[in-house]
């Protein structure tokens, strides 16, 4: 698709305005009162107005103008071939902790792409370096006031940002920061934490300086460093221990402390997987200043417990646990990292319901390695090889994370369906709620 040649049309919605002008899947729209669209942003802005010219291409290659008058900011009912209405922007830089370099050869394409778009970052959630972004995309930033962007730090040091992005700009991005703060624009930022490189002494100045951009950066993540089994030829990266876990949690938590008595939110936030490798109990929910570091790993066992423990309470108060009528056993699959959590609610499910019976298994990642343990990078291989031949009762149970969005398909592409003709069971998909997890095992005695 040629950006001269406009943005084609993929849908048209029934009843729309782009309907009762005759627009159809095909058609092109080139420009919006006189202006060039970029993307899906410039679109949004130059429609929103009471009255627009739209100049659209029809199929057959007729330029036409038309006049709309509408209410203000009310959809034109477009949907076009790219929802970003431009082409998505690679990453170049050489990160030393990148996982995407440690992926094994011969998996699908898309696996292998490294975005570093700040348009994802608002309408994903993707995390962006700086690095991709002219001052052009910073103007448009702050012009359509686009936020919260998602901002990958992983250092202040200018010079050492160089060398874990290894990029010789990146520290220099910094600054693009500050014109973003000025503008009020809000931020959310994150740390991979890599051992003997951005730790201790590092992590303590990276967020003395973060703390600066309150309240616009409203929060930051630290995450350990991921390390794949397949890191031959890469820069040398150590895993972090029980020892370390517990440094970076007292740091952090001294930090938090703080920066609550001083702005009322605890702004720096370690990721589940410290607490667990430390051996201590996560935090209490009013710690995570409602949850703002999710797709981080920053709270996600937390609210599910808590989701969990009040979808309980609230059936037991209601008195929806039956006495009798719920018999049988059910499975479940999960990896390393959540798996004491899931036991711990699979055994309150089954003290509710005495007829029910739970097995929870825990998956290795073989194909990735033993230091990865989250349940979203497991492959259908893995969770075959390991059920195989195991009790998994009336239905298996599985995290929608282990599955491609909006496709029955692990990982590795094994696909749901060949997963359950080996195992010869079926299996059911549940969200990460904790109310879904305890509805989903509900679920199959139900349907009996």
């Amino acid at each position: 698709m040629k950006k001269q040649n406009g943005h084609i049309i993929k849908r048209v919605e029934a009843g729309s305005i782009a309907e009762e002008m005759g627009l159809e899947p095909g058609d092109s729209v080139i420009s919006i009162n006189g202006e060039k669209i970029e993307d899906i942003f410039d679109y949004q802005y130059l429609s929103q107005d009471a009255y627009i010219e739209v100049l659209v291409k029809a199929k057959g290659g007729e330029e036409c103008l038309l006049e709309i008058d509408k209410d203000f900011d009310e959809d034109l009912g477009i949907e076009f071939e790219n929802g970003l209405m431009d082409e998505y922007r690679h990453c170049h830089n050489k990160c030393i902790f990148c996982f995407i370099d440690q992926m094994p050869k011969g998996m699908r394409k898309t696996l292998y792409f490294k975005d570093d778009d700040s348009r994802l970052s608002f309408l994903q959630g993707n995390y962006v370096t700086l690095t991709n972004m002219s001052e052009h995309d910073i103007e448009r930033i702050v012009r359509y006031r686009l936020s919260p962007i998602n901002i990958s730090f992983h250092t202040m040091n200018p010079a050492l940002r160089c060398k874990m992005l290894n990029n010789r700009f990146a520290g220099d991005a910094l600054q693009k920061v500050d014109t973003l703060y000025r503008a009020g624009i809000a931020m959310n930022g994150q740390i991979v934490l890599c051992k003997g490189i951005n730790d201790s002494v590092e992590l303590d100045y990276s967020i003395k300086k973060l703390a600066e951009y309150l309240p616009h950066l409203k929060s930051v993540s630290v995450v350990p460093v991921g390390l794949s089994r397949y890191r031959e030829g890469l820069f040398p990266l150590e895993p972090f221990a029980k020892e370390d876990a517990e440094t970076v949690i007292d740091l952090i938590e001294g930090w938090q402390k703080k920066l609550y008595e001083e702005y009322g939110i605890h702004f720096v936030h370690a990721s589940d997987e410290w607490y667990i490798l430390a051996e201590r109990d996560l935090p209490e929910e009013a710690r995570y200043d409602g949850y703002l570091q999710l797709e981080n790993g920053v709270g996600m066992l937390r609210l599910m417990l808590e989701e969990f423990s009040a979808c309980m309470e609230e059936m037991e108060k209601n008195r929806k646990l039956p006495d009798e009528g719920f018999q049988g056993t059910v499975s479940m699959a999960t990896g390393k990292l959540a798996y004491p959590f899931i036991r711990g609610m699979a055994d309150r499910v089954q003290e509710a319901f005495p007829g029910i019976r739970i097995l929870v298994y825990e998956i290795r990642n073989n194909f990735f390695g033993e230091q990865i343990t989250v349940s979203g990078l497991l492959t259908g291989q893995d969770i075959l090889a390991q059920l195989k031949g195991k009790e998994l009762g009336k239905r298996l149970l599985l995290p929608q994370n282990v599955l491609r969005s909006g496709e029955d398909v692990f990982l590795d592409d094994y696909t749901l369906g060949e997963l359950e003709r080996t195992l010869q069971v079926k299996a059911d998909i549940v969200k990460s709620s904790g109310y879904d997890f305890a509805a989903g095992i509900l679920k199959v005695f139900e349907e009996d």
